[in-house]
């Protein structure tokens, strides 16, 4: 086995009888220059997270250069969790491979939903189009390692953990892992700047990039971090369960305090089912406060030479305020504004899905976004070669 993965590769319990996926740990050593917050102390409380949110908020200024003191480099060894999806009986010809991170709020599981029986899973509707997925948990996140909330776990140190694991994807390492022959980058918000910042830093890593609830603007962030009205992961309870505490994280591991804000942050009311939002209310993931301090100081912009595709829910309050379709500049949308990132994309397009949120994944219309997704990146040429010979057959396309 590959000194990079911890254990044996096993079938995921409860997959559907069109996947196999398979679950592994895999070692990572990185390193990456992250910023040193040693001037604000790391939140302990609930009312040390509301001051935090309330500096973050404010408007002209910028806690980031405020609580900076210098740089230094961290890194060392860390278990990243993952899994990996492939078509059930899956042919050994060349196949694209999407790479899945997650945004702030979720694991993983975000692109595989087990809610009502996967109706809503990203991962079954990518594979019935031929591709593999590869999904895991942020550093920091989930089943992945944790570590200090203010000065390891920021956006640089995970961008250097996503760029090490598609090397070893690429490379073949991965026991278990099919070696691909293209890599589609897929995120979803705090994972989609993550994704544009690893195409700045190593534009030779991917084929083409997917940005799910994202754009270029930042102005809205201040109301999102408000609505959060966060709280200390290891204080906040999953609902009807008021004596267990959530996984054990450290101090300065923040989570949005309740169902009501989760419904804020990632929904469109009228547009969801019920059940689905108490489902994302008690599997909710933190996010550290180095990443909200470093998730403004990412690249603006990017040397990537592959096909581009933007897709936000209309209503999507982080990156749009709640109106996608608006703009007061030249183009079309806020979304389509980020074109200006990637004046070297061989192809760009953007879409604003309707009647959807920041969390996409968890709306009635879904799949339709998966399809406007995987259209495109079929119309790029990026399927696998059986895929693709069947598609023209039964001309899908």
């Amino acid at each position: 086995m590959h000194t990079s993965t911890i254990g044996l590769w096993a079938l995921a319990a409860g997959i559907v009888s069109a996947k196999s996926c398979f679950n592994a740990t895999v070692e990572v050593d990185i390193s990456a220059r992250n910023g040193v917050f040693d001037k604000i102390k790391t939140p302990e409380t609930n009312l040390d997270a509301t001051t935090f949110a309330l500096a973050s908020a404010k408007t002209g200024g910028n806690i980031t250069e405020e609580a900076l003191s210098g740089y230094a480099t961290v890194g060392g060894r860390y278990n990243i969790s993952t899994q990996y999806c492939m078509p059930k009986n899956s042919e050994s010809g060349s196949h694209t491979l999407q790479i899945l991170t997650h945004g702030m709020g979720f694991d993983k599981s975000y692109w595989d939903l087990p809610y009502h029986n996967f109706n809503y899973s990203y991962v079954d509707y990518v594979l019935s189009r031929g591709y593999h997925t590869f999904s895991y948990d942020r550093l920091g996140i989930g089943k992945s390692t944790h570590g200090d909330a203010k000065n390891e776990i920021q956006s640089f140190l995970e961008i250097e953990a996503l760029a090490e694991l598609t090397r070893k994807v690429r490379e073949g390492s991965l026991e278990g892992v099919k070696k691909p022959s293209k890599v589609v980058h897929v995120g979803h918000s705090f994972g989609s700047a993550q994704t544009v910042a690893m195409s700045a830093m190593y534009p030779d890593l991917s084929d083409a990039l997917v940005l799910t609830g994202f754009s270029a603007s930042i102005a809205s962030m201040p109301v999102f971090l408000a609505g959060a009205n966060f709280q200390q992961a290891n204080l906040n309870h999953p609902p009807g369960c008021p004596s267990t505490p959530r996984p054990s994280y450290s101090s300065g591991y923040l989570v949005n305090s309740d169902i009501g804000t989760n419904k804020f942050l990632f929904f469109c009311p009228g547009n969801f089912d019920e059940g689905i939002l108490s489902y994302a209310e008690q599997n909710k993931q933190p996010m550290t406060v180095g990443e909200l301090m470093t998730m403004t100081g990412l690249p603006t912009s990017s040397a990537f030479t592959g096909a581009v595709y933007v897709i936000d829910g209309e209503n999507d309050i982080a990156f749009c305020g709640g109106a996608c379709s608006y703009t007061t500049d030249s183009s079309a949308s806020i979304p389509a504004g980020v074109k200006a990132v990637f004046p070297k994309a061989s192809a760009f397009s953007a879409y604003v899905h309707p009647n959807t949120g920041h969390g996409i994944n968890l709306h009635y219309n879904s799949t339709a976004a998966y399809k406007q997704i995987n259209d495109f990146l079929g119309a790029q040429g990026l399927i696998s070669e059986s895929h693709e010979h069947e598609a023209r057959h039964h001309h899908d396309f």
